[in-house]
């Protein structure tokens, strides 16, 4: 990718890009309060990340929310990265910044939401997973309602999440909360663009 092919690209899908940003600034925040660079300490983790007994026991919702921005490491905030601007810039400029800013909280929500309910109480967790998992579902689902193949879209989509999932130390909970929403939101958004492109044609044969 060229200088030009790069300003195009932050510029149409500036909103994805920013989250990147944000990813990026909260890991180095993570290294600060850690007074290194080889990687976030417990302390850091503690300040920011999902507690789970925090957040029931002490209530401290806000982890739900700041969790999905802190990584555990170089290379788990290198991939989501990596992810979020490859999968990200494509949802963004499909579906408009506004869809997918709403279906990125919603989906990192939710995945939170069920480690909390699901998971060990001490259980501490985070990362931009959920949310792009939502995002992976919804272009799976999107894709399948418009060529007209649920099926196959449900089945790359649990696939996805299996490879993804099996490892130690990830929170597959997440994952599965993320792809959820996000397919929930790809087969209501893709139904709403495959409506729209009937009545387009509709119309162009009407008259």
């Amino acid at each position: 990718m060229g200088v030009e092919d790069l300003v195009k690209a932050v510029r149409y899908a500036w909103l994805t890009y920013t989250l990147a940003f944000i990813n990026v600034a909260v890991y180095l925040y993570e290294l600060h309060l850690s007074d290194s660079i080889a990687g976030p300490s417990v302390y850091a983790l503690l300040k920011l990340a999902l507690v789970n007994v925090l957040v029931t026991q002490h209530h401290e919702w806000w982890r739900l929310f700041t969790a999905m921005f802190v990584h555990l490491s170089w290379i788990h905030l290198a991939m989501n990265t990596f992810f979020l601007i490859y999968l990200g810039s494509q949802l963004e400029l499909f579906v408009g910044r506004w869809r997918y800013l709403i279906l990125y909280i919603t989906a990192g929500l939710f995945g939170n939401v069920l480690s909390v309910a699901l998971m060990d109480p001490y259980t501490i967790s985070g990362g931009a997973s959920g949310a792009l998992f939502g995002i992976a579902g919804a272009l799976i689902m999107i894709e399948g309602i418009l060529k007209k193949n649920i099926q196959s879209a449900l089945a790359n989509a649990f696939f996805l999440f299996l490879i993804n999932s099996w490892m130690p130390h990830v929170n597959a909970i997440a994952h599965l909360g993320g792809l959820l929403v996000g397919i929930a939101f790809g087969y209501i958004y893709g139904n709403y663009v495959k409506e729209r492109m009937m009545r387009m044609l509709y119309w162009d044969e009407f008259y």
